[in-house]
């Protein structure tokens, strides 16, 4: 167990340091910004290089909604979630913490520019409301979940997955950043919000439920309708 533990948060580290760094460090950059589809990519390729190199140890979860995803879909211990949840949090505070201090060595920088956090209504890039924001979460999510369950059956050949749900994670960025930043991952919510602090924390409660809410029907689909059968 220490050792999926340890995957777990650095799995985690990894995805909110490359994705919420290139957000922060790079979208933005003058004249040579990455912009949101630069953003997506470094979060889908950050869960691609990530499940390669620490899926063989743990899974590869790296999200508390895929850790439930894949536990109501028969996939996973719910004995483990809570530990996993414990490690991705962990990772991805520790994440945030050096990126803040990478970030806060820029003469101009500031907090209030959100720091990659999520949010809704005047913290939405695009302005978009709570309603907007909870449907948007909770259906990628549960489609991000299926992607996971079909590509890591045992009758899909063996070393694709990662592939197929790094751009899925790539897409599902190019869909939702304008309305929450994208979360679809409670963990790489909180990392930034403990930072920011203020609105950040009284919002993350929707960063928490939505994707959680998303990943259970995305198993429990998965699980009752499109699962290879025994």
């Amino acid at each position: 167990m220490s050792r999926k533990l340890i995957a777990e948060f650095l799995g985690t580290f990894w995805l909110v340091f490359g994705g919420c760094g290139s957000a922060v460090l790079a979208a933005a950059f003058p004249q040579l910004g990455i912009g949101f589809v630069g953003v997506s990519l470094a979060f889908g390729l950050t869960v691609l290089t990530g499940a390669y190199a620490f899926g063989p140890v743990s899974g590869g979860h790296f999200n508390p909604a895929v850790s439930a995803g894949l536990a109501i879909a028969g996939r996973f211990s719910w004995s483990e979630f809570v530990p996993y949840v414990v490690a991705q949090v962990i990772g991805a505070v520790a994440a945030a913490a050096v990126l803040f201090v990478v970030a806060s060595g820029k003469a101009d920088f500031s907090l209030a520019g959100g720091f990659a956090s999520n949010g809704y209504g005047e913290h939405s890039p695009g302005g978009y409301g709570l309603v907007s924001a909870l449907v948007i979460e909770v259906v990628l999510t549960a489609v991000f979940l299926l992607i996971i369950l079909g590509s890591t059956e045992a009758r899909v050949p063996a070393g694709f997955a990662p592939i197929a749900i790094g751009l899925a994670l790539t897409l599902i960025h190019l869909i939702s950043i304008p309305v929450t930043n994208t979360s679809v991952n409670p963990a790489r919510s909180m990392g930034p919000a403990v930072f920011v602090g203020g609105w950040a924390i009284q919002q993350l409660w929707l960063f928490w439920v939505a994707p959680i809410v998303g990943g259970l029907i995305g198993g429990v689909i998965h699980k009752s309708l499109l699962a290879e059968k025994a």
